[in-house]
């Protein structure tokens, strides 16, 4: 049994949680589940999968098992979802803030999302950052999904790894982030200036918007410098978790060149 494990399932309620919703979300897929049942901050309520796949995990006794047959299982999750034999009812997690998060970071980069909302994006991006050993995603909170396991499947086990913190007010997050010592950058198609020539050597928030829509201008303007991908004119623009796998991988290796490594 893992550290922490016992108590954490002996909690019956968090309260809405930093997702956003009272709902109890539905992981499935093998990296999902395993990384909740991971997680000492989470709640599993039950878990349902093939014998094969339960014996994959190292599940708490407390919890509760049902073993089931894929067809079963196929249907407890959207349709064609890749449920891989596994599934599992869990609850939302809580709240972190803005303050505690920056007491965190340790000066590791910060991800400010701007009205991205499609759940397989915010999955994606996810993975990226924990990938990449950003800090956390932060999102205003009435403008990003709540949990659920279309986010989790797509993160691949990154959305229990890796804070989410949901703030009132992006500008004024981005003011106290400034105040914590990081360089605020807006990601633009239509800016002058490249990333990797914007990123600098110190605490970086990225600032990515949603297709289409951008960044909103009151956002950018609590930025300290807009910044573009140079990608070909090929192509217009880049899908909104393509562009922040890159400017992540931009901003990891400029620490690993720094330190010579």
């Amino acid at each position: 049994m893992k550290r922490g494990r016992q108590a954490r399932q002996q909690k019956t309620a968090r309260g809405k949680g930093r997702r956003g919703s009272a709902a109890i979300p539905r992981f499935w897929g093998h990296h999902a589940v395993e990384a909740a049942l991971a997680n000492p901050e989470r709640t599993v309520r039950k878990i349902m999968g093939t014998r094969a796949a339960i014996e994959r995990l190292d599940i708490d006794p407390q919890i509760p098992i049902q073993f089931s047959e894929p067809s079963d299982l196929g249907l407890l999750v959207p349709s064609d979802a890749p449920h891989q034999g596994i599934v599992a009812d869990v609850l939302p997690l809580e709240d972190m803030g803005l303050a505690e998060c920056l007491d965190r970071a340790d000066g590791r980069t910060l991800l400010v999302l701007d009205q991205v909302t499609d759940p397989r994006n915010i999955g994606a991006i996810f993975r990226s950052a924990a990938a990449f050993n950003a800090a956390a995603i932060i999102t205003q909170d009435r403008h990003a999904p709540p949990e659920s396991g279309v986010i989790a499947k797509a993160a691949s086990g990154a959305l229990d790894r890796l804070p989410w913190v949901r703030v009132v007010n992006l500008a004024r997050a981005l003011e106290d982030m400034a105040e914590a010592g990081y360089w605020r950058i807006a990601m633009t198609g239509d800016a002058e200036q490249d990333y990797a020539s914007t990123v600098g050597t110190g605490p970086v928030a990225l600032v990515m918007g949603a297709e289409g829509e951008g960044i909103r201008q009151n956002v950018a303007a609590h930025c300290d410098v807009t910044a573009r991908l140079p990608i070909s004119d090929a192509m217009e623009s880049l899908n909104v978790s393509n562009a922040a796998a890159i400017a992540l991988y931009v901003t990891h290796m400029r620490g690993d060149i720094a330190k010579g490594e």
